[in-house]
């Protein structure tokens, strides 16, 4: 497989700026043989935190910050995903290393921390054409990535030092409650309100499986791919939701994301990952294939993929959030206001239907139509 990279860092976004001089006298105070001033790049991809690429002649890191402006309580805490990054690398090593970890918020606008960089390809919403893939290949790439979700599901959460994560009986339960919060406290008058969806997860809450260390935002946007043909995962990435709960709704989580070929078009203008190449196992294959490896069962699939959907519209809002109140001009943000509204249709609709196939499409054409259309007049309007 080709090194080359889909994820490269680009220009700096105005107002999101990092000081080379501040970045290297804290560096210095960790790494030795820091040459001149570093090049520093932004990563367009994140769309919560802040991820840089930090290049000295010789030696190249990232580093990674909180947003600027308004953030939910208990979010963006760069303190704690550098603990558990620091606490899982000798179970799971495909945790990048921590360099270092800064918490004065005068040095750079907020705290962050320093990790190694990973060198392999990170796919976002398709493979590059010179690949070539063939539907075994991509089969084979996508079996490779869910393993890699089953075996961290399989880390002993207790020897890996995560005892202070686990709060207990209940996740399940503090799961729906808290993000019906959060998305009640990011809401802007341009979205529905979700209680629908929200009564209906309270309603329908199954009992907790056994605990594990769950990552809670496992994409293939989130994993490395070596410089190999061989489809090996040399680094899982992105850490800042990761605790220890129900590994069903970390799997549900996953799900949200996974957008297949025959979805509505509107819903595939959401795709950040090539889970629409033939090949790709569809969201009921990927569950059955993951039930299947770790030997478990569950009697209502849909309640997670519907919670997969809802945490992703409060992710999304709270995001929007701050654009809609211009405390971010990120451009990637501009459409998320549309998307909250879709997901909160698409949930409804799913829930109403008597199917529990993952791999139904409940939005109509009419839904395809409006969405569609609102999402390109909106792109239109503001170029």
């Amino acid at each position: 497989m080709s090194s080359t990279s889909l994820d490269q860092a680009g220009r700096v976004r105005p107002g999101e700026e990092l000081d080379p001089q501040a970045v290297k006298d804290f560096l210095s105070g960790h790494v030795s043989g820091l040459a001149g001033l570093p090049k520093i790049k932004q990563f367009k991809g994140g769309a919560s935190n802040l991820t840089y690429q930090i290049d000295f002649p010789h030696q190249s890191y990232i580093l990674r910050r909180p947003p600027i402006g308004k953030k939910a309580k208990g979010a963006h805490n760069m303190q704690r995903e550098s603990d558990i990054m620091n606490k899982l690398r000798p179970h799971y090593p495909y945790v990048p290393s921590i360099i270092a970890y800064c918490d004065d918020e005068a040095l750079l606008g907020g705290e962050f921390y320093v990790m190694e960089k990973f060198t392999g390809m990170i796919p976002r919403a398709d493979f590059p054409k010179s690949l070539s893939l063939s539907e075994h290949q991509v089969h084979g790439l996508c079996l490779s990535a869910v393993d890699k979700l089953i075996e961290l599901h399989e880390v002993d959460y207790r020897a890996a030092g995560f005892e202070s994560y686990y709060k207990g009986e209940g996740y399940v339960e503090r799961q729906v409650a808290g993000w019906s919060h959060r998305y009640r406290q990011a809401k802007t008058p341009d979205v529905p309100d979700y209680e629908y969806i929200m009564d209906w997860l309270q309603a329908e809450m199954p009992a907790d499986l056994k605990p594990c260390i769950i990552h809670n935002d496992f994409r293939f946007d989130n994993l490395v791919f070596g410089p190999t043909d061989d489809f090996s995962i040399i680094g899982v990435l992105d850490w800042e939701m990761a605790t220890v709960g129900d590994p069903l709704m970390d799997l549900g989580g996953s799900l949200a994301y996974w957008i297949e070929a025959k979805d509505a078009y509107c819903w595939r203008l959401l795709r950040r990952q090539p889970t629409h190449l033939k090949g790709m196992l569809t969201r009921d294959e990927l569950v059955d294939y993951y039930l299947s490896k770790r030997g478990l069962s569950v009697g209502n699939k849909k309640f997670y993929f519907v919670f997969g959907l809802f945490r992703l519209a409060a992710i999304i809002q709270q995001i929007y959030y701050r654009y809609y109140h211009k405390q971010t001009s990120n451009p990637q943000f501009k459409s998320f206001g549309i998307a909250a509204n879709m997901l909160e249709t698409y949930c409804r609709k799913l829930i109403k239907s008597k199917s529990h196939n993952l791999s139904q499409y409940p939005l109509s054409i009419w839904d395809n139509l409006k969405y569609s259309t609102q999402f390109a007049m909106n792109t239109a309007l503001k170029k």
